[in-house]
């Protein structure tokens, strides 16, 4: 079995509402969570950060946004190390998944691209940083993601129900265990419900998806966005921001409505125009709290549509959207002969995974994922800066 080692895992997923800090204890066989702490992200760098992945930028701010992101993911890890009094010598390593601001692994020229500079939390911790987990697994052919369904086999392997995992975060991925193990990208997780709210209500995310409740769904809309390419496409498959975004919900928002432009004025939102055409058109009338409810209907159907595929007699949920009532409902409802749960330390497995992937790293063991990434073997994932 070997011994228990100490490592930090660091996560800041697409949903940019914090990040995420987890100190583990891991051997061969287990991952114990010991601490963890949520550290805030400060809005200017969040909205620095949308700024680039909606193409407005340049080189120097790339430069200095991974600057910044390293000096926030050092910060994460120092209030954890001195609130639970920690000896940073006690720590094996830290494993780092940085701030992704580009996934593209159909292009021509593939790639995935996580900031946060790993240098400078080596340099201030002392502590070894394992980071850069995706691209191998991309040079390797694969979708550099979802990495999730790895971890979930080691700490779900002696579960006797037949299994799936739905990790909802700014995207949502599934896992199926079994004797081959599978998982991908299910589509938007948070991350369109989160934008949505803040840009109609200014806060970062609907508690319970009380505002939600208070609308309908708006199924002509509903039916445009489950008709995306996306949802048929077959695994192994992954997505993120560069692909749901308010630029595609915008789209969906205006099809078929010729006299509705999608490059709108910033005081301005389709949905008034919407309302407006409504009033003076005859078309339907759409409202704000009508979209998040759609939108919670999204996420629940593109979940439930493939936790079915699979007939598994039980759904674990984690991630952010499992704190989501009205989300954790919607998705019951959507499989009834299927037991939903929410998993064990739900809100803190993504960063877990990757304090469990800097173990593989550090003992140099080859991660399973080809199943699940389409890359053409398991491989050593992970550059360690020391």
């Amino acid at each position: 079995m070997g011994r228990k080692e100490k490592y930090i895992g660091i996560m800041s997923g697409t949903s940019l509402d914090g990040v995420d800090v987890v100190l583990c204890e891991i051997d061969s066989q287990s991952c114990t969570l010991l601490h963890s702490l949520e550290y805030p992200m400060p809005q200017e760098l969040k909205n620095d950060i949308l700024t680039i992945i909606e193409g407005k930028s340049t080189l120097e701010q790339v430069g200095k946004i991974d600057h910044r992101l390293g000096l926030l993911f050092t910060q994460a890890v120092g209030a954890l190390l001195i609130r639970e009094n920690i000896d940073a010598s006690s720590i094996i390593a830290i494993g780092l998944h940085g701030q992704t601001l580009w996934h593209e692994p159909d292009g021509e020229h593939p790639f995935s691209m996580q900031l946060g500079d790993s240098n400078i939390m080596t340099a201030k911790t002392g502590i070894p940083v394992v980071a850069d987990f995706r691209r191998k697994d991309m040079a390797l052919g694969g979708q550099g993601a979802p990495f999730a369904p790895a971890f979930h086999e080691f700490i779900f392997k002696n579960i006797n129900s037949s299994v799936s995992i739905v990790n909802i975060g700014g995207m949502a991925n599934i896992t199926v265990l079994g004797q081959k193990l599978i998982g991908y990208d299910t589509g938007c997780g948070n991350v369109l419900l989160d934008m949505w709210i803040n840009k109609h209500q200014n806060v970062t995310y609907d508690k319970d998806g009380t505002w939600a409740k208070s609308g309908e769904v708006d199924y002509t809309l509903l039916d445009a966005m489950m008709a995306d390419e996306y949802f048929s496409q077959p695994y192994p498959k992954s997505t993120g921001r560069e692909k749901f975004n308010e630029a595609w919900l915008e789209n969906m928002l205006c099809r078929g409505e010729p006299m509705c432009s999608p490059n709108m004025d910033e005081k301005k939102n389709i949905t008034s125009v919407v309302e407006a055409k409504g009033n003076h058109m005859g078309l339907p009338l759409r409202r704000n709290e009508d979209v998040q409810r759609t939108l919670v209907e999204l996420t629940a159907l593109s979940i439930s549509n493939e936790v079915l595929k699979f007939n598994t007699d039980v759904a674990l949920l984690c991630g952010g959207g499992a704190k989501n009532s009205f989300l954790v409902e919607r998705i019951k409802a959507l499989m009834l002969n299927v037991e939903v749960a929410i998993a064990q330390n739900a809100d803190e497995i993504e960063a877990m995974t990757f304090a469990w992937l800097a173990y593989k790293r550090i003992h140099k063991e080859k991660v399973n994922l080809k199943d699940v990434t389409g890359a053409k073997d398991n491989t050593i994932l992970g550059a360690i800066y020391e």
